[in-house]
């Protein structure tokens, strides 16, 4: 519990710094997508590296992968129904009143001076020559927040589950818990970020922001503290319900990885090199993570 709790604070602490940040540092488009993808490869290497073969080892293969199918295919829907997983540096008006990207700025600028559409799938995802303006009104973080809530207490539920298993083991030294609770303390910042940026295009206040901010930072450690709460009051095995949990948040993990990183690697071939190199890197430190625990 107080490994689970060093844990929790420091989540906490990253999502408010995340959800901070637009209005302390402006976020350029290149700094944003080496962060999706460093953090989209760790998620990636820890659900295959720790969370899938530690549920297959407590439960059995099939068991294990159905729940991880089950798992992405939730993840999939939570992201179509709600657009969950928009990363992306803050939002802001232009001259005509329309809200767009910061990033599209600049590609926005040389289409009215240069006359023609500068047609760059590296800045605007531009799919045969129309612009896609991100219109933003009072209420469009609420789809998102509600999302990346839900999406956050399954974060927090296999933060617990890691965090247990762990200390079903004594004696041995496992970084499954640190593993998992570094890939959730990394994407959090992300997931604040989108949120407290749609509320900043969408002209609320800052405290406003903050409170929102505070409230999602939350989510996670709540959704630890439900978990556990409720694998104590059970009776049955509980190894079988830790062991679900994890292979449903492989599930989950894998989804979030592979739904920020293709994406950017399609349409972002300027930076191809670099955006691959941050992505191995992540995957790296997974598998460093792994067997530093055997």
């Amino acid at each position: 519990m107080i490994l689970l709790a060093v844990y929790c604070v420091l989540i906490v602490v990253g999502s408010l710094v995340g959800g901070w940040l637009p209005s302390v540092v402006r976020l350029t488009h290149t700094r944003m997508q080496l962060m999706i993808s460093f953090v989209g490869g760790l998620m990636l290497g820890i659900g295959f590296f720790h969370l899938l073969p530690h549920a297959i080892l407590q439960s059995n293969v099939e068991d294990a992968m159905t729940l991880a199918v089950f798992g992405i295919l939730a993840m999939f829907f939570l992201i179509r129904a709600f657009h969950v997983h928009h990363h992306g540096p803050l939002e802001l008006p232009d001259a005509s009143g329309t809200v767009v990207a910061d990033s599209y700025r600049h590609q926005l600028q040389t289409t009215e001076t240069s006359g023609h559409a500068h047609h760059d799938h590296d800045h605007d995802h531009d799919h045969g020559g129309h612009h896609h303006h991100h219109e933003v009104n009072r209420l469009s973080w609420m789809g998102i927040a509600s999302g990346l809530a839900l999406h956050t207490l399954i974060d927090g539920i296999a933060l617990g589950a890691s965090v247990r298993a762990d200390a079903a083991q004594p004696g041995a030294l496992s970084l499954l818990g640190f593993g998992t609770f570094l890939a959730v303390a990394l994407h959090k910042p992300l997931d604040a970020l989108a949120i407290t940026s749609l509320m900043t295009a969408a002209g609320w206040s800052s405290r406003s922001r903050n409170l929102v901010n505070a409230a999602f930072a939350v989510m996670c450690p709540l959704g630890a503290v439900l978990f556990l709460i409720g694998l104590d009051s059970f009776n049955g095995p509980q190894q079988e319900i830790v062991a679900s949990a994890m292979a449903f948040a492989a599930g989950v993990f894998i989804c979030i990885s592979l739904g920020d990183l293709l994406p950017e690697m399609e349409f972002h071939s300027h930076n191809r090199v670099p955006l691959t190199i941050t992505l191995l890197t992540g995957i790296v430190l997974a598998w460093v993570i792994t067997y530093a625990g055997h």
